[in-house]
């Protein structure tokens, strides 16, 4: 009987889902009740994403507390995913003490090895708003492609990036210009990991989708640059060391950690072991991330790097990495209020319906959904059906 884990992405709690977050996710569900039905033992687990600062933004913009915004929709994500059908084992949250303590631990472990260190770094500040600005909100000219991009991620092209990579820098609150400002952080040395990470890479693309094989192939080919592991940020886990209180563990660190800290927080609950699905001791371990594209990088080098850096623990073997899904052209995006919301759809149609259109269309390749009038029809291009083995 093989050891099956299945990670399915923890959506950012700020705003109603979409369909194309169901769609990235959905192939998870499909393993998990394939692999329970062929008598394996399979651990299912995500949850919402309470900190990232989309949370924050959306609290600052309606005048509540950040744990306000996160709860609400936490709930909802966890009702959608019910009424949808999704079994996970767990799903959970990180704005909770358990999830706090494992990341903690996590980050400790990676400073033990030597791959975290400290360094003083100008990082973007938004005099209007009084502070120091995270990645995703400062918006600017992509240096690649020259489109409209963020400061930790093109979305037309996917290069990662940094605040400072940006040209016509603005803030993404205020729409200001931001200044430069010395903070100390820590850091993350992920170009250490570029020669293990290649060849791990090389020998478990074979269980990956195209467009991960692709991007991970990509951004080894350009070099891995180390990545800050911290920030100046009033909402998330803290980091635990003097001098730092003020600052917290940046959310790219936080967010994938989630897949430990559940497994274990899992575990506790029932009184089950987390280890038969992550320690590389144990036998016939097969381990399936559930993503959009989006999160490629994410899985396939950041979190293969932190599980390395702590040792022991089983690596991703199977990448679903799902395309975007789009409406009018245009990418689904929460923050900028664009996409079909998955309220809207449960409360017009059927759960195994959307279940049905969304498996059977992808977006492997893409999804069009077209509006007119009160009515949402669909169109697809080059698109498979996801696979339960793929």
């Amino acid at each position: 009987m093989a050891n099956i884990f299945i990670g399915g992405a923890w959506p950012y709690a700020n705003g109603s889902l979409h369909l194309g977050r169901v769609a990235s996710l959905l192939p998870g569900d499909v393993l998990a009740r394939y692999f329970r039905a062929k008598g394996d033992n399979v651990l299912y687990v995500s949850g919402s994403d309470c900190h990232g600062t989309p949370v924050a933004v959306q609290a600052i913009r309606e005048g509540v507390e950040p744990g306000h915004i996160a709860g609400h929709y936490h709930r909802e994500f966890a009702d959608g995913f019910k009424q949808l059908g999704f079994t996970y084992d767990l799903y959970t949250r990180t704005d909770q003490r358990f999830h706090h303590e494992v990341v903690q631990e996590l980050f400790r472990k990676l400073l033990e090895q030597g791959y975290l260190y400290s360094r003083t770094v100008q990082q973007t500040y938004c005099e209007t708003d009084a502070r120091f600005l995270p990645d995703r909100y400062v918006e600017g000219i992509c240096p690649v492609c020259a489109k409209q991009a963020r400061g930790d991620q093109c979305d037309h092209c996917s290069t990662l990036l940094d605040p400072a990579d940006l040209l016509e820098r603005t803030c993404g609150i205020c729409g200001n210009p931001p200044v430069e400002r010395p903070t100390e952080h820590y850091y993350f040395a992920l170009s250490r990991f570029q020669n293990e990470l290649a060849g791990y890479a090389s020998q478990a693309a074979a269980g990956w989708r195209e467009n991960a094989v692709q991007l991970t192939r990509r951004y080894l080919e350009e070099g891995l640059r180390d990545r800050a592991a911290t920030r100046d940020l009033s909402w998330g886990v803290d980091v635990p060391l003097p001098g730092f209180e003020h600052k917290k563990i940046y959310v790219w660190i936080e967010a994938v950690s989630g897949y430990l800290s559940a497994s274990k927080q899992w575990a506790s609950e029932t009184g089950g072991r987390w280890e038969p699905f992550w320690l590389d001791g144990e036998r016939d371990i097969t381990a399936y991330y559930v993503h959009g594209k989006d999160n490629v990088p994410f899985h396939t080098l950041i979190w293969p790097a932190f599980l390395l850096g702590a040792g022991g623990l089983h690596l991703p073997d199977r990448i679903i990495s799902c395309e975007y899904m789009t409406l009018e052209g245009k990418k689904f995006s929460t923050s900028r209020n664009w996409a079909v919301w998955l309220p809207y759809m449960l409360s017009r149609y059927e759960p195994d319906s959307i279940r049905y259109f969304l498996i059977a269309n992808g977006p492997e390749k893409r999804i069009l959904i077209f509006r007119g009038g009160n009515s949402f029809t669909a169109t697809t291009e080059n698109c498979s059906a996801p696979s339960a083995t793929s």
